[in-house]
């Protein structure tokens, strides 16, 4: 039991240190650190690339999303405010890239958003029997590795940017509505309803699949 107080109390410990470290990156680089806005790029280059790969799925447009993100931070850095973490900033504006990316893309209008989530009823299928993610699971792996995930992306591109972007961070990143709306800048139940509708086109493009 004292061991295990010990290891959480170092870990909270461990966590305040990068914070703190990463905060006094982020001041130097307001103030025209060159050495040290490379740094914060060099410690998130990856994270910022799957991102854009995971909504957009080319490679091509995830790297021009990757330098689109990057140059808007530089752009910016100047309005972070420490209200969030470094990391939760970065992620939020490049996934408003691959949304405008995907925008352009795409056709699609966004339907009304039911009043209530759960107003469709009936017995269960796919998505609902799908259990939550977790930080010790790969939901993204399970799923893309099979014919039903082949299915699900074909489907998917069906969707309006919001909807997709939604649902993958949902489903295949395995975040929580309230932590994507924060990252997306939106309210909870927007989420929710955009969800609701991602699920519903999905559940009307694969028919009774089981």
């Amino acid at each position: 039991m004292e061991m295990s107080v010990a290891l959480e109390a170092d870990a909270r410990q461990a966590a305040a240190d990068k914070r703190s470290e990463e905060h006094l990156l982020v001041r130097k680089a307001q103030a025209g650190d060159r050495l040290a806005f490379e740094e914060l790029v060099r410690r998130y280059d990856r994270d910022v690339l799957r991102l854009a790969l995971n909504l957009v799925h080319a490679p091509e447009d995830a790297r021009d999303i990757y330098q689109e993100s990057f140059l808007r931070v530089y752009r910016n850095l100047h309005r972070f405010r420490f209200e969030c973490s470094f990391y939760t900033w970065l992620y939020r504006i490049t996934t408003n890239v691959a949304l405008d990316h995907l925008r352009r893309r795409s056709s699609h209008r966004e339907d009304q958003a039911p009043v209530l989530a759960d107003a469709e009823g009936g017995p269960l299928d796919f998505f609902d029997r799908q259990p939550a993610a977790s930080a010790s699971s790969n939901p993204e792996k399970q799923v893309l590795g099979s014919e039903l995930g082949a299915k699900i992306q074909e489907a998917m591109k069906r969707l309006s940017p919001r909807e997709r972007t939604v649902f993958e961070m949902k489903h295949f990143q395995g975040l929580r509505l309230r932590a994507i709306g924060d990252l997306l800048g939106t309210s909870e139940e927007t989420v929710k309803n955009s969800l609701f509708r991602a699920t519903r086109k999905l559940r009307e493009s694969l028919g009774g699949m089981r």
